[in-house]
């Protein structure tokens, strides 16, 4: 009964969520949902190397690659598309931890309810692409010499 007693004058900590949303306050350690970190020139970080696809524990990241060529004559692996199954993830954090990029976080927006499950897979990379600037030509042979001649 005394437990009871302090109890019930106790003040409650109860949240009035969707009146209060305006002063919730969410701690930064909340995990909610993966998102790909973009520069300020628009481009992520995510070399498309795989690693947090092979270190998910239960599939929640499906990675699709393509070949671009380089103007250099290279090729280079990119990414195409970054599936993101949030109704499957458990939020372990080995993607996060283990990518050699620092390409990935968690936000803390909480609020992902919805009424399909199909609505919880999630492309990441849904920004389009920002072209690489071309690299600046490369002297020939013939201008090197002609510049020699007239000194």
């Amino acid at each position: 009964m005394e437990v009871t007693g302090k109890e019930l004058v106790t003040p409650k900590i109860t949240e009035q969520y969707p009146e209060n949303r305006a002063t919730l306050e969410i701690p930064e350690r909340f995990r909610a949902e993966l998102t790909l970190k973009y520069d300020a020139a628009g481009r992520h970080k995510c070399i498309a190397c795989g690693i947090c696809q092979m270190n998910c524990p239960n599939g929640t990241i499906k990675l699709t690659t393509k070949m671009v060529d380089l103007p250099d004559g290279k090729k280079k692996r990119k990414l195409d598309k970054y599936m993101y199954d949030l109704g499957s993830c458990t939020f372990c954090m080995l993607c996060v931890t283990t990518c050699p990029q620092d390409a990935l976080e968690f936000s803390n927006d909480f609020e992902q309810a919805t009424f399909t499950r199909d609505a919880l897979v999630k492309q990441l990379n849904y920004r389009p692409e920002v072209e690489d600037p071309a690299p600046a030509p490369k002297p020939s042979d013939a201008d090197k010499g002609g510049e020699t001649a007239k000194n």
